[in-house]
């Protein structure tokens, strides 16, 4: 497989799920809070964030796929890039077990929400942890930049210092 497929598969697995992430959780869930109150609007980010962690299940293989091809010769970038990926799977990982335990205290078929206070306390670290992963993401993102652009300038024979 080409490099420049590899490279536009993960912008566009990564455009796909942490920009879905960016604009849902900045423009949606605020309206969605302002037209329907937070509790309905869990309702409904309960079932898309299902589709955020399958998002990133893939975008998270496609990323390990292209950094398995990667002809970077750094190897502090390349492991910095490892890093940063086993970090954003395991907290992928973190998320899903925490999305479980969020759903233990909705009441589905009532739409009602059980036990507000320890919701809140769990909903809160994932939201930190929802962040964090976000950053490590755009750590990825600007890392995998770097690496394409050293692995041209090899391939061009250009000369540089990064």
């Amino acid at each position: 497989m080409h490099a420049w497929f590899r490279r536009f598969l993960v912008l566009i697995a990564l455009m796909f799920w942490q920009g879905g992430f960016t604009f849902y959780s900045s423009v949606v869930v605020p309206l969605g809070q302002e037209t329907f109150g937070p509790i309905d609007q869990g309702f409904l980010t309960r079932q898309v964030t299902n589709y955020l962690n399958l998002s990133g299940v893939i975008a998270i293989a496609i990323l390990a796929s292209e950094m398995w091809f990667s002809r970077d010769v750094s190897l502090a970038r390349r492991a910095a890039r490892w890093g940063l990926l086993a970090a954003t799977a395991l907290l992928l990982a973190v998320l899903i077990w925490l999305h479980a335990r969020l759903d233990a205290f909705l009441d589905l078929e009532n739409m009602q929400l059980l036990d507000r206070r320890s919701f809140r306390t769990e909903h809160r670290v994932y939201l930190w942890v929802s962040t964090i992963q976000w950053a490590c993401c755009v750590g990825l993102t600007l890392l995998a930049v770097i690496s394409w652009r050293a692995e041209d300038r090899r391939d061009t024979g250009e000369v540089t210092g990064a």
